[in-house]
């Protein structure tokens, strides 16, 4: 066999190698063809159309007084920009002397220039501090990084423009608030793309239900804590929620039951608290409880577990199935099994909906908001 036919025979064997010349239409169309053996590239490996752009507290003039001083009662305006865009991160960290200000601190972001936010959280709530102090934590969306850096890595598309305030409730002055806010420009959006949302609630304590009998019934969650309830179309991201237990022993054999379509009657039901943050055997029990933080669900953070004052910080992204609505939602869950329990709650439901607004309950005053058992 001469070199010429061993050539031919090996680009044979090859198959999908395409030829120069003649075959480079043909290589083209196979590259842009999944399923064909070509190389697919990542997005960051291609040409992309967009923008890239950043607002931050940098100092303006010039020299290293990188921050914003935010006083009592005052709003400083973090990011602001008119669209069709999409922020794709959100890093903050804080320096401020009141032990609370991850509750003082309200971020609330406006879309399209409605005058009703879309995200009215705490500041330390909205990155899964639900019990006003820092812990180390990662997950596929949100994280705080050592020391006190809080992310989020949620995109909040926005089509005619976006604003991203941070009030401060407390009584103490915010001596350093910094800020670094990616975003993109894009000429245009996809038709289906959604306005994200967030929204805090609490509940100081759940009320316990009394039962005559030892069989303990909810068919229908009328008494269950609310994550959050919206009307419109969208889908479900995530919760992430702080616990402080009231009275001893195992607080998560709440069931989760999230109302899709019908305010009547729960659609999807869960097995158990730490069955829906893909947990399991109450995380390890009352003295050998392990913390975790995954990609999509964690408890991070735990501080005497199944014990009267314990703590407990979880969180659950549903990304791999974001739980979808066509006209309703309400995302519940039981505070202990058929909602025995007085255990505080407090807790951030995030989700996309078409609606640029969503009318939220009043936000409960700072004071509420700080977390402390109330044991009987």
């Amino acid at each position: 066999m001469n070199g010429q036919q061993r050539r031919r025979n090996f680009l044979r064997s090859l198959g999908a190698v395409p030829l120069v010349g003649a075959g480079t239409a043909m290589a083209q169309a196979a590259a842009e063809t999944p399923g064909t053996g070509a190389v697919v590239l990542p997005s960051y490996a291609r040409r992309q159309d967009y923008e890239s752009l950043k607002q931050s507290s940098y100092d303006r003039t010039g020299g290293n007084a990188d921050r914003w001083q935010i006083g009592p009662g005052a709003t400083q305006t973090v990011f602001e920009s008119k669209g069709p865009g999409i922020i794709t991160h959100i890093w903050f960290t804080i320096a401020a002397k009141s032990p609370d200000h991850l509750k003082e601190i309200v971020i609330r972001i406006y879309w399209d220039g409605h005058d009703k936010p879309s995200v009215e959280v705490p500041v330390g709530d909205l990155f899964g501090l639900n019990l006003n102090e820092y812990y180390l934590y990662q997950s596929a969306f949100m994280n705080c990084a050592c020391v006190k850096a809080l992310n989020c890595y949620l995109a909040m598309p926005f089509r005619k423009s976006a604003r991203i305030t941070a009030t401060n409730e407390g009584k103490i002055q915010v001596d350093a608030f910094y800020s670094n806010i990616d975003y993109q420009r894009v000429e245009s959006l996809p038709a289906d793309a959604l306005y994200f949302h967030a929204q805090y609630r609490q509940a100081v304590p759940n009320a316990a239900e009394t039962y005559s009998s030892k069989q303990e019934l909810n068919p229908d969650g009328k008494n269950n804590y609310v994550f959050f309830e919206a009307e419109g179309r969208g889908q479900m991201m995530g919760v992430a929620w702080g616990v402080i237990q009231n009275s001893e022993f195992w607080m998560g054999e709440g069931d989760e039951m999230i109302f899709i379509d019908d305010k009547n009657h729960p659609k999807i039901n869960g097995t158990g608290t730490e069955d829906y943050l893909l947990g399991a055997w109450d995380f390890g029990g009352r003295d050998t409880a392990k913390p975790f933080d995954y990609l999509y669900s964690g408890a991070p953070f735990m501080q005497l577990p199944e014990r009267a004052g314990g703590r407990y910080c979880v969180y659950r992204w549903h990304a791999d199935n974001p739980v979808t609505f066509r006209k309703y939602i309400k995302h519940t869950i039981e505070h202990g099994h058929a909602n025995d329990r007085h255990d505080c709650f407090y807790s951030t439901a995030y989700w996309y909906q078409t609606e640029p607004f969503t009318d939220f309950p009043k936000l409960p005053d700072v004071a509420d908001r700080i977390p402390r058992p109330i044991i009987p």
